[in-house]
């Protein structure tokens, strides 16, 4: 660490465009809007907000995106960071972009710094905030950063980097494969439905199991060996595969509580919070009250059910129910009518599609052993603990 300097943020920076105070009119298409809750694990997730192409110009009066970019969230999330990837988008509140001097620092670089043990340390530590916490813009640029010569920079991205776009493309390689099994979804129970299937609950094709948390207080029904899903781990693998919970219980705090553990491929639901994400488990898992499990009626149907569930989602967030849930109860499952198809119609459907899913396991997995190696990674680049060797090249730069 011989080679590293200390410097204060607003030292290094030469762009910091903060829109915090404003609220953009929001549309349903358009030019992508740039969100705290889209910042997640280092990448920005699918927009789901967007503003007008003919409003852009007005808002976006404090500086204009460009690639490589960083992106930090301020608050409600603190510390969440990501670069941008395209210019044509639009920056809402609860975000500050950086762009560094290019004579001090790599924006990859900063952008990895910020997302390290010491990083988040420099950032949470000087946040404030009672019923919000977060960092102000002056503090900010205050904050201190740890940098090593640029050709080092470069090289200790790239090493990172390498790693996040392997698991960039296994991410779009699922969302390719779940979108392929949609349309078959779509084309087998929606625009090719038999005119003899009849219309019915949703709950004959369908099993609501309840979720519990055992008692906090009690240490010895925690930090066990059985993962322990809350709204935020279904948020975070929304429409996916879920290999990894934040807390764990252990049997006993399974047995005496209402938590239930629900076998692989089964779907998990959020009802409350996080209302109407969902995901699959790579894995057996017990969950929170705030979610329903659902299990197929049908044995071993699990990717029907999946299907279904993010059909029946779709429709109720663009029909008189809103776009929007409060919760989401039995009562939901219960009076949605849906086509009930025949057994065997949903057996041949779920042979059909087992091999989509199974790949999407298989890469999910790679996925997660990536990111466990770039995470072991990360702290001992940042602290010289690991020293990476400069091409002859790239020394010279």
């Amino acid at each position: 660490m011989d080679e590293w300097k200390e410097y204060i943020l607003e030292d290094v920076i030469d762009k910091f465009i903060d829109y915090r105070g404003k609220t953009p009119n929001k549309t349903e298409n358009g030019i992508p809007l740039i969100t705290a809750k889209i910042v997640k694990s280092g990448r920005i997730l699918e927009p789901n907000e967007f503003i007008a192409p003919e409003d852009y110009d007005s808002w976006m009066t404090r500086g204009l995106p460009e690639v490589d970019d960083i992106v930090l969230t301020t608050e409600a999330p603190l510390g969440e960071i990501a670069l941008i990837k395209n210019k044509n988008v639009a920056l809402a509140q609860r975000i500050i972009t950086l762009r560094g001097k290019n004579q001090f620092v790599f924006n990859p670089f900063l952008k990895y710094y910020f997302q390290s043990t010491n990083g988040q340390y420099e950032l949470q530590s000087r946040a404030s905030g009672t019923t919000v916490f977060g960092i102000k813009a002056e503090v900010l640029r205050k904050v201190p950063v740890s940098l090593p010569p640029l050709p080092e920079q470069r090289v200790i991205a790239s090493v990172l980097s390498s790693l996040d776009d392997k698991i960039d493309l296994l991410h779009r390689q699922n969302k390719t494969l779940e979108a392929m099994a949609e349309t078959l979804f779509r084309q087998w129970f929606v625009e090719e439905a038999d005119e003899g299937w009849e219309e019915d609950s949703l709950l004959k094709l369908i099993r609501l199991v309840g979720g519990g948390t055992p008692k906090t207080s009690i240490t010895e029904y925690w930090d066990g060996d059985i993962p322990w899903l809350a709204g935020g781990d279904i948020a975070a693998n929304h429409r996916s595969f879920v290999n990894h919970a934040e807390k764990r219980i252990t049997e006993a705090g399974l047995n005496k509580s209402s938590a239930k553990l629900l076998p692989k491929y089964a779907t998990v639901i959020s009802a409350r919070g996080t209302v109407g994400k969902y995901c699959l488990l790579a894995e057996p898992m017990a969950f929170s009250q705030s979610n329903y499990g659902i299990l197929p009626n049908i044995d071993d149907c699990f990717f029907f059910t999946y299907l279904l569930i993010n059909h029946v989602v779709e429709e109720l967030q663009s029909s008189a129910y809103g776009s929007v849930f409060d919760t989401i109860t039995t009562a939901t499952f219960k009076e949605n009518e849906v086509l009930i198809p025949t057994e065997k119609e949903i057996i041949q459907f779920e042979k059909s599609i087992s091999p989509y899913f199974q790949k999407m396991f298989i890469n999910k997995g790679q996925i997660r052993t990536l990111e466990k190696l770039r995470d072991t990674l990360l702290p001992k680049l940042m602290s010289g603990e690991v020293r990476v060797e400069l091409a002859q090249g790239e020394a010279a730069r």
